[in-house]
């Protein structure tokens, strides 16, 4: 896996159709989605209680929270690509996020990239749209499909 670089923000404009990836893997641990749980107030059973999913969820595991896992998304993403001469970037917001599988205490995942589309906004930036997939290892349907957007000012 090799980043891609451009140089400016308005290079990300030829870059539409392009996939990236996949990233690295990430292990979501159940120290990090109890750290989610703490931050959000979200403590269902199903993410905490280690010993009553041992005992009732399917494959005897805590789940991660699905916003941990898109909350992961940028993290993953900013080892695909890099624009060197950028001054700021922001998330704007996103599209049709789906949570098709649940991640299990333990498990490693990673993000692929297709860019979905590029387009100018005042500033001097570029908002650019991209699929993000987040794969789980070992299992074939993926965790997460969602529609992210975020804008990058030279």
């Amino acid at each position: 896996m090799a980043t891609l670089k451009v140089e400016y923000p308005k290079d990300l404009l030829k870059l539409v159709g392009r996939e990236l990836g996949p990233s690295e893997w990430v292990t979501v641990d159940q120290a990090m989605i109890d750290k989610f749980a703490d931050a959000t107030g979200d403590h269902q059973w199903i993410h905490v209680d280690v010993e009553r999913a041992k005992r009732e969820m399917p494959g005897g595991k805590t789940i991660a929270h699905g916003y941990l896992t898109l909350s992961l998304v940028p993290r993953m993403a900013a080892t695909l690509l890099e624009v060197t001469k950028r001054s700021r970037g922001i998330n704007y917001g996103s599209n049709k996020i789906r949570f098709i599988s649940p991640v299990q205490a333990g498990s490693r995942i990673r993000v692929r990239q297709r860019i979905t589309g590029a387009e100018e906004v005042a500033g001097n930036g570029v908002r650019v749209s991209s699929e993000m997939t987040v794969e789980i290892e070992g299992q074939e349907r993926p965790a997460l499909v969602g529609e992210i957007i975020g804008v990058r000012y030279a």
